[in-house]
């Protein structure tokens, strides 16, 4: 049975895409999904920035949202994030995620394009029209090159009941502050590894961090300190995971990740598909360090 929309809270990872030669390894994703039911994680993101989308075809991303439930059996809620820059690409991601059995949908601004908003809300619309499932906006302006504003959010409110939250990816806790204010149900997720706690407090239900990938459990250590309002552990580990998260961003997401995680035992092989690659060795030395002084290697 498909988990409601409540159950949509806490630490909840996008996986990265295991490559080898080429070619998806289903069969490390599958460890990968089980790596995060073992560590505590509350949920699974599949198929979001850090999985590297635009570098697979519509049928691997559909097969990882295949392999994810297959192997997760229920267990923990799956969110797929089906957005693509083409409607119709979008439709078709979104439709199989649906039918498969995705607990909610996240789709991202079509990036590139830089859509205006009513362009926006009638593409929102329109790609899931057809589906009961929840779905949130992926709201990346970094990567998507639009912002979504309030009045957007709104009508998106108005016009469409399956329609819940937003992953929200920039630095902008004040956009956080305004919809919670207008909308204290909305479910906003935390999209930046800094925002981590300081968002969680202001609200926000949970988190879908790239550094999950490599501490799951302090991830979701730090959703309970807030949901226990223990804010003094919260912030102890949100300091703990300072230089982990920053180097998230030592270079493009996931090259720095995928280094760490192969480093760690995580998985079996560090490889991206062009124009993606694999980290530089002076970056490889850098991560290193930061790894060393976490104590994960």
């Amino acid at each position: 049975m498909p988990h409601g929309p409540d159950s949509l809270k806490g630490s909840i990872p996008p996986l990265i895409t295991p490559i080898n030669k080429g070619e998806v390894n289903y069969d490390a994703y599958a460890g990968l999904v089980e790596f995060q039911i073992d560590k505590g994680s509350h949920g699974i993101l599949v198929n979001g920035t850090t999985s590297e989308p635009s570098t697979l075809t519509v049928e691997e991303r559909n097969k990882i949202v295949d392999t994810a439930i297959s192997t997760n059996k229920g267990r923990l809620p799956i969110v797929v994030a089906s957005g693509s820059q083409s409607l119709a690409e979008t439709k078709a991601l979104t439709h199989h995620a649906a039918e498969a059995g995705a607990d909610a949908l996240l789709i991202v601004t079509p990036y590139y394009i830089r859509p205006p908003q009513h362009g926006l809300i009638e593409y929102y619309l329109e790609t899931t029209k057809d589906f009961d499932t929840p779905w949130m906006i992926y709201h990346i302006p970094g990567r998507a090159a639009v912002s979504v504003t309030l009045d957007t959010v709104k009508e998106l409110q108005d016009r469409s009941p399956t329609f819940i939250g937003m992953k929200h990816a920039v630095n902008d806790l004040g956009f956080v502050s305004e919809c919670l204010d207008a909308w204290p149900d909305y479910k906003v997720f935390v999209g930046l590894e800094e925002l981590s706690f300081p968002m969680m407090a202001v609200g926000a239900v949970g988190l879908m961090n790239a550094v999950g990938n490599l501490r799951p459990d302090l991830l979701a250590d730090i959703c309970q300190a807030v949901w226990d309002n223990d804010f003094a552990l919260g912030l102890e580990l949100h300091q703990r995971l300072f230089e982990i998260n920053q180097s998230v961003f030592f270079d493009t997401n996931p090259i720095p990740i995928k280094y760490m995680m192969k480093r760690m035992g995580v998985i079996p092989a560090n490889e991206h598909r062009l124009p993606m690659a694999p980290a530089t060795p002076e970056l490889e030395k850098r991560l290193d360090g930061v790894l060393e002084r976490a104590n994960l290697i």
